[in-house]
């Protein structure tokens, strides 16, 4: 026989009230908060799960933002690139125009005019700034102008060889920033002469270009080709001059034609040039300068500088002004196949970046579906949860009252 007593029948009620009531509170809490899981208790499991989902959430946030940062950073070097290639582009055509032997001194004038004004303008370009201020084109050193002008006037790159690189993902890392001495700086030159060694002051080396590239190469194939030089050789009468080409290491090189005509052209390892008025057997040298880098700054600067100070009226101003507008048209075309091969590289890496960020979206999309599963609370269920718990609730309020009143002393 169970002896049950007033304080244990009280005791028992009040803690099944207790429980009820907490069980009713939690399922509010659920439904004000919208969450399933509010403390760990509530599942362990889950919980867990969460706290991990939480920090993967936070990784691809992380990561997201780089990418926007990457994206931005590549469109606007992007932009500055295709604006630079439409002032070369006109800087061209200004080149072409000068190029009209019917032009006068004023109007070669007006044309350098308005080159100046479109080299300051590709300067302005090279030293574009990014959001925070700093020239996306110098390299490491964002806080140094890329290109100053020295006390010359010429235009000088100021900043160091650096990459930057941004982490996109887990061991995924984009270049985001190239240097303007790679882009603007080492541009492959046109092929010119010098009289590297003078005895004849009268004599000049003119009409230098490259006609044959399959010859050069064979000139030098287990190397890259390096200077030339040429010299005009007294062999003794009754024979001609003749020509004599040497490569940097001092190897004879061909030449066609070999006996020596001043004024006439000549063809050594792929490049034609013509040299005037040398003295045979004097001692002059002449180089043809192969594989040079010009920036294209320099470019814009001789030209300049030829436009307003070569005198047309002899033949060797003739000639020499013929040389600049030639090897400025190479030298400018050189300068936008190096813009355009760095634009297909930013493609390719821009390419990456999309590609990226649309993994990293799908996988923000997919742990927030998971932890939503784990943590976000079924409405329906949890009002439901919710009416049958008050309707429990009330009931036993309801019979603990009733049971509470119950006395062995209402049987006396």
């Amino acid at each position: 026989m169970i002896r049950i007593s007033s304080q244990q029948i009280f005791s028992g009620g009040i803690n099944r009230l207790q429980e009820l009531n907490t069980s009713l509170n939690n399922t509010q809490q659920q439904i004000s908060t919208g969450q399933r899981v509010n403390k760990p208790s509530d599942d362990p499991v889950a919980a867990a799960r969460i706290l991990k989902l939480d920090q993967e959430l936070s990784r691809v946030e992380t990561y997201q933002r780089n990418v926007d940062l990457a994206d931005n950073r590549l469109k606007q070097e992007e932009n500055a690139l295709s604006s630079s290639i439409d002032v070369i582009q006109r800087i061209r055509e200004l080149t072409v125009q000068a190029g009209n032997g019917s032009l006068s001194a004023n109007d070669r004038r007006s044309i350098s005019s308005e080159l100046e004004e479109r080299l300051g303008q590709l300067a302005n370009i090279a030293n574009t700034r990014d959001a925070s201020g700093e020239y996306i084109f110098s390299g490491f050193q964002g806080s140094v102008k890329a290109f100053e002008q020295d006390p010359s006037g010429s235009w000088i790159y100021q900043g160091d060889e650096g990459q930057r690189v941004l982490e996109i993902d887990d061991g995924v890392t984009v270049p985001i920033s190239d240097n303007g001495k790679d882009i603007f700086v080492r541009v492959p030159a046109a092929i010119t002469g010098e009289h590297s060694t003078v005895s004849t002051p009268g004599a000049s080396i003119s009409g230098v270009k490259l006609v044959n590239e399959a010859d050069l190469a064979a000139a030098y194939p287990n190397s890259f080709p390096d200077d030339i030089t040429v010299e005009v050789v007294d062999v003794g009468a009754p024979n001609p001059p003749e020509l004599r080409a040497f490569d940097s290491q001092g190897n004879p090189l061909s030449v066609d034609p070999l006996v020596y005509e001043s004024g006439e052209p000549f063809t050594v390892a792929g490049v034609e040039a013509t040299i005037t008025d040398a003295v045979p057997g004097a001692g002059d040298v002449f180089t043809l300068k192969i594989n040079e880098k010009q920036s294209v700054f320099g470019t814009i600067e001789n030209l300049i500088s030829g436009l307003n100070n070569i005198d047309k009226s002899s033949p060797d101003g003739q000639a020499q002004y013929d040389d600049l507008i030639a090897n400025s048209l190479i030298n400018l075309d050189n300068a936008q196949e190096s813009i355009i091969l760095k634009q297909t590289e930013l493609g390719g890496r821009m390419n990456a970046v999309e590609s990226t960020k649309s993994f990293l979206e799908d996988s923000s999309v997919y742990s927030n579906e998971i932890r939503s599963q784990l943590q976000d609370v079924d409405y329906a269920e949890a009002i439901s949860t919710l009416s049958f718990q008050s309707f429990v609730l009330q009931a036993a309020q309801q019979s603990f009252a009733q049971v509470s009143q119950l006395s062995l002393f209402d049987r006396l």
